[in-house]
């Protein structure tokens, strides 16, 4: 008797109880996060919620979306900032067709303002769970290469972070994981994030803004509207600003000492 209480004190299971392992309990609690965006993502498809949110709906429906942002203001832009949230935190495809959304039915600055605010919030939802799931077990088990690459990335994070968002070639799920992956801390991957999406953000807003224009020229624009040389400059500039500090910090640490 005596010893089982010892045991039960001691955190081991009775003999003939199944107790759940602490460990495993914790390791289940850590993936959980993670777990939920996968099945909202999976439950997005299942359902073929893609087939609605569409460029060709938004166009057949504008009149409808309009006339519920009049009657609804507030209830609206809610509804369109957690919408969107979600769509980022579930890692949806359908981003870019919200942001033109966004645009049509705001107008450039308010769109863009609640846009980079809800994708913001979607992106550190998605950075925390990565944490939480993946992070002290991958930084635990990192090789030298991954450690290598953890501390250059940790000591110019801000400035990695802002040409990653801003350069739309990287999908915005996998920069939302790697830098939690990497121990980059939330605050860092916050800013960088709400102020590295502008942007694009404000590039397709502005298109959404005339959607009219948009129907005129066939359909929903790629990505190749960043080669536009209107936009392309800009973007080009606000990358090599961002990537300034990073490189003062390479040329200061390969100077000479004085002699």
């Amino acid at each position: 008797m005596g010893e089982q209480r010892k045991s039960a004190r001691d955190g081991a299971p009775e003999p003939g109880n199944a107790i759940v392992p602490r460990a495993t309990r914790r390791r289940w609690t850590r993936a959980l996060p993670v777990v939920v965006l996968a099945v909202g993502m999976v439950a997005f498809f299942m359902l073929d919620l893609d087939d609605y949110i569409t460029f060709e709906s938004l166009h057949a429906h504008q009149d409808l979306l309009r006339d519920w942002v009049a009657d609804y203001p507030v209830l609206t832009r809610a509804g369109y900032a957690l919408v969107y949230t979600l769509c980022i935190a579930f890692s949806l495809p359908i981003g870019l067709i919200l942001t033109l959304a966004g645009g049509f039915l705001f107008g450039l600055i308010e769109g863009t303002l609640i846009t980079v605010a809800a994708a913001t919030i979607g992106a550190v939802l998605v950075f925390l769970a990565a944490r939480t799931a993946l992070g002290d077990s991958l930084r635990a088990r990192a090789g030298p290469f991954l450690s290598k690459l953890r501390a250059g990335f940790q000591e110019n994070a801000l400035s990695y972070l802002i040409v990653l968002r801003l350069v739309p070639l990287f999908p915005f799920w996998l920069v939302n994981i790697v830098p939690a992956m990497l121990g980059v801390p939330l605050r860092v991957f916050a800013i960088g994030t709400l102020f590295g999406i502008v942007p694009g953000t404000l590039v397709f807003v502005s298109i959404g803004n005339g959607l009219d224009a948009l129907v005129d020229q066939g359909g929903a624009p790629g990505l190749g509207v960043f080669l536009e040389p209107s936009v392309l400059v800009p973007i080009a500039g606000l990358i090599v600003l961002s990537l300034l500090p990073v490189i003062y910090k390479r040329v200061r640490r390969d100077a000479p000492g004085p002699t």
